[in-house]
């Protein structure tokens, strides 16, 4: 029940902080000099008869605060207006929102499949060379750009031939077995599965080593050795699960960031998700599917945060902070 008032709480949180979102990023929209419709105008196959309805729909012959509020009341009807192609803006996040949460669940599944046990790995190893050697590696996986680490192995697939250099399906993927739709969506994300899975690993395994060193120094875990407790005891049923707790608080940052950071990786490979869908909105002045897709990327953090509250009450059910 306290888990249950709990998320019916930070839900009722989330409306004022979308409020605040969709305003800022309304004005600033306003504040530059686009004109909303200049794309659309552009498009032979939009009708006068849609660019009037669209300008109507907008109120742009209002003032801006009406502007807003005849966006948001649509917005709220789900009416998200149409893009610069004509297509309705929320047919296109239908398509794109499951393809960018099946790249970020992926990146995080593996990143932190392995990201424990190294930091693990590392943290018993203290001052050993398995224990520099993760850690330069993990040194040189934070320095790397993502956008030219996405372009080099761009650049390794078009020379090898071994993966897929763009997109999410082949040309003919209607035509295959089950099995082999999945070998062949598999297939398309092993190139920017494994860009963004270097980068969030090496913040991962230094973050893991760090806090299982912490804990180690603790006067429980020094009890526990003094006790007799064999030495793997002492790590696996004492130390590790206090080292664990905090980097689950970190799970909605680390989806937050993927959210954020993975729209050039999304660029350089085409992939059909929705960071590229916003920087493509962007540079094509898209209003609509801007504002539509700053808001659902914002719904998607949040509800990102509130997972990793959850999953800590879980793990550690003597947190009460809830």
């Amino acid at each position: 029940m306290q888990l249950l008032i709990y998320i019916v709480k930070r839900f009722l949180q989330t409306i004022p902080l979308l409020f605040i979102v969709s305003i800022m990023g309304f004005m600033l929209i306003k504040a530059s000099p686009v004109d909303p419709l200049g794309e659309l105008r552009l498009n032979p196959s939009i009708s006068k008869q849609t660019l009037e309805a669209e300008k109507i729909r907008l109120g742009l012959d209002k003032p801006v605060l009406v502007q807003y509020g005849l966006w948001l009341g649509n917005f709220v009807k789900g009416d998200m207006g149409i893009c610069t192609t004509g297509e309705k803006v929320s047919d296109k996040l239908k398509e794109r929102i499951p393809n960018t949460l099946l790249l970020t669940i992926t990146v995080i599944f593996f990143t932190w499949l392995a990201g424990i046990p190294l930091g693990i790995v590392a943290a018993l190893n203290k001052g050993k060379p398995l224990d520099r050697m993760l850690t330069v590696l993990s040194s040189i996986g934070m320095a790397i750009p993502s956008f030219f680490f996405a372009l080099l192995m761009l650049i390794f697939a078009v020379k090898s031939g071994w993966f897929p250099t763009g997109g999410l399906t082949s040309y003919n993927h209607a035509s295959l077995t089950a099995f082999g739709k999945f070998i062949d969506i598999a297939k398309h994300l092993v190139l920017p599965t494994l860009v963004l899975f270097t980068i969030s690993l090496s913040g991962l395994q230094r973050q893991m080593r760090s806090n299982l060193l912490d804990v180690m120094e603790s006067d429980y875990v020094k009890y526990a050795r003094a006790k007799g407790l064999s030495e793997t005891k002492v790590i696996f049923k004492h130390a590790l699960r206090n080292a664990i707790n905090p980097l689950v608080t970190l799970l909605g940052f680390e989806f937050a960031s993927l959210l954020s950071g993975a729209a050039l990786t999304e660029f350089v490979f085409q992939y059909p998700g929705l960071g590229r869908l916003i920087l493509e909105a962007v540079l094509k002045s898209d209003i609509n599917l801007v504002m539509a897709s700053l808001m659902i990327g914002t719904v998607m953090l949040v509800a990102g945060n509130l997972l990793a509250d959850i999953l800590l009450k879980i793990v550690d059910p003597r947190v009460e902070a809830l």
